[in-house]
């Protein structure tokens, strides 16, 4: 068995079995908790990881938080009693009124990463929030010696919390773990690796691709390369949310629907709630997850983190959660597509200019 298999990752769709194996594995720690996330909000689901927290402090482990000041909906008076017990907690680039305060404050914090001990690591899609309970999800419990890297990736950003600038060739450097890899944005217009990687993956695509994402808005360059590899015979499967969470953006991605229908790209709609998942297989056997979306915001002004790889045990549980999206969702029908009431079709042209915001 190689390196890469001695991994043990499990992948959760679920909140309510995710959340908690994820406080679970707190309970245990002993030696450190690192988190960083978009989202941690001031609500029960919040409040209860918090509280954990706050125990494990008081048993003197270490605790280091680093969370989007704009996404947190929460602030310092929420963490009060675990700073004052000694934890770290830093709020990522602060909203500031500036003569620049659109460029500034647009670049967000948007990882989901969690080290306990450097054993057992956490990445996917879900925030801490209980407004998402019901949302399908991706979070993927990794256990085995790569948290150091992760850990490693933390302290880093920690260092540039409230910087604008900094070495962004060191901030997207990637972190190779036998047959993984550990892929970084950061806000660039000249450097996105995991753009390039999804890229890279789609071009070496032989017969299938299962892409499954919130918002789906890719650039010119994936669109192409998406309908490239269906041209070549590569069954392209695309899994988006009927509705997502940013209405807004359901409008803008519905323009580009019949063009990639018409070049057979298959597009389905999931139905039961929000999909919030972001995962991506390539032939059952490369995969690419984490908690990037694949859209223009994602790649050009978010930090960003994806894990790459090959994984026989991952893979396997990536298409079960594939086939039981697909089993939950419509086909596109382009003849409804081309039927669309007119003013969706203005709104589509009106938004398009602004499509690197969404």
């Amino acid at each position: 068995m190689d390196e890469s298999e001695q991994l043990k990752i499990k992948l959760y769709a679920d909140p309510l079995q995710f959340y908690p194996a994820i406080l679970k594995d707190i309970k245990n720690a002993t030696k450190y908790i690192y988190l960083e996330i978009y989202r941690f909000r001031n609500d029960p689901i919040g409040m209860r990881f918090r509280d954990n927290l706050i125990k494990k402090c008081r048993e003197g482990v270490q605790i280091k938080l680093l969370i989007d000041s704009w996404g947190a909906s929460s602030g310092y008076s929420f963490f009060k009693e675990l700073e004052d017990l000694g934890a770290e907690v830093k709020f990522f680039k602060k909203i500031k009124l500036t003569w620049d305060a659109f460029t500034r404050n647009h670049r967000r914090d948007h990882r989901k990463i969690l080290v306990i001990d450097d054993m057992i690591t956490y990445i996917g899609s879900a925030n801490i929030s209980g407004y998402a309970l019901n949302w399908r999800e991706s979070m993927f419990r990794i256990q085995g010696d790569i948290a150091k890297y992760f850990r490693q990736i933390i302290l880093e950003n920690i260092k540039i919390y409230n910087k604008y600038f900094y070495d962004k060739v060191a901030y997207t450097r990637k972190f190779d773990f036998a047959q993984f890899q550990i892929i970084r944005d950061v806000p660039s217009i000249k450097h996105q690796p995991i753009q390039r990687k999804y890229l890279e993956l789609i071009k070496m695509a032989e017969k299938e691709i299962y892409l499954e994402t919130p918002y789906f808005l890719p650039g010119s360059n994936l669109r192409k390369a998406l309908m490239d590899a269906s041209g070549r015979g590569v069954k392209v499967n695309v899994i988006i949310p009927k509705k997502s969470d940013v209405h807004i953006l359901d409008v803008l991605a519905g323009k580009y629907f019949g063009e990639l229908s018409e070049q057979n790209v298959n597009i389905f709609f999931y139905l039961p709630q929000n999909l919030h998942s972001k995962i991506f297989l390539v032939d059952r056997k490369y995969f690419m997850v984490g908690s990037a979306n694949f859209d223009y915001r994602s790649f050009r002004y978010q930090h960003e983190i994806c894990l790459f790889g090959r994984h026989a045990s991952l893979s396997r549980q990536l298409l079960i959660h594939f086939r039981q999206s697909r089993k939950d969702a419509e086909k596109f029908d382009f003849d409804s597509w081309q039927k669309r009431p007119y003013l969706q079709r203005f709104f589509e042209k009106v938004l398009v200019p602004f499509r690197h915001l969404f």
